[in-house]
């Protein structure tokens, strides 16, 4: 990727609800590192990386900066910059890359971004590295996971009674991951679109296929999941 403009975006900003209000991304693994810490780790490890861009709670940076080992903030690698995080997931991203657009004002063809949360500690270099080779040829690019049970989708009855509404083929059907990895020009056109309607979206991939075109996808690792319970964290 010589000759490209790599930047990464990492969202922290959540209230961790389903933690007991323990934030979950300052918590310690077992190699010492916080979850955001070990998150950050492998972004640094790729030269190509520009800016670290990770998005907080609203007074939070304090609590974030002790969160990353001190060598990361200070080191001659990517710069670690942060944001405010919104009120929803989508509202975090699309601060972040308004701040890497005041930052970058003159986007190329070659300018991409990482968005990744911060809650999935374990993601590799290696897949980092694969989504960058892919997204110059797709555009944009999400890692997954087949799914091995089959896969149903469901409604509510007027009592609360869940149904199934479709029962979906485990062919067509995938578990995102991340980091998503965008051209930064369109994926900011995008959230700049999704902004002004009414409506909220699971992930950065559901924004760029509303509005700008078909999301590819390579194979994901089944070690980089996602912290959303204290038992995630064993």
């Amino acid at each position: 990727m010589i000759g490209n403009h790599i930047d990464v975006i990492i969202l922290a900003a959540g209230a961790s609800s389903r933690m007991g209000g323990v934030k979950k991304e300052y918590q310690k693994l077992s190699n010492g590192y916080t979850v955001l810490g070990n998150s950050v780790r492998a972004f640094v490890s790729v030269p190509a990386i520009k800016t670290i861009i990770i998005a907080i709670p609203e007074d939070g940076e304090t609590h974030a900066r002790h969160a990353l080992p001190q060598e990361y903030i200070s080191a001659q690698g990517p710069q670690i910059l942060f944001v405010k995080g919104g009120t929803t997931r989508r509202a975090s991203a699309y601060n972040a890359l308004t701040l890497l657009s005041s930052l970058n004002p003159d986007v190329s063809e070659n300018s991409y971004v990482l968005i990744h949360d911060g809650a999935r500690p374990w993601v590799s270099a290696g897949l980092i590295k694969k989504l960058l080779e892919a997204v110059k040829k797709y555009g944009a690019v999400i890692p997954f996971l087949p799914v091995t049970e089959t896969p149903k989708e469901l409604t509510q009855g007027e009592q609360g009674e869940i149904f199934i509404e479709r029962h979906l083929k485990r062919a067509n059907a995938g578990l995102a991951q991340t980091p998503q990895c965008f051209k930064f020009a369109e994926i900011l056109r995008a959230h700049e679109e999704a902004d002004k309607v009414n409506e909220e979206f699971t992930d950065d991939a559901e924004i760029w296929g509303r509005f700008i075109g078909k999301v590819a996808c390579i194979s994901g690792e089944a070690e980089n999941r996602k912290i959303t319970f204290k038992e995630d964290l064993i």
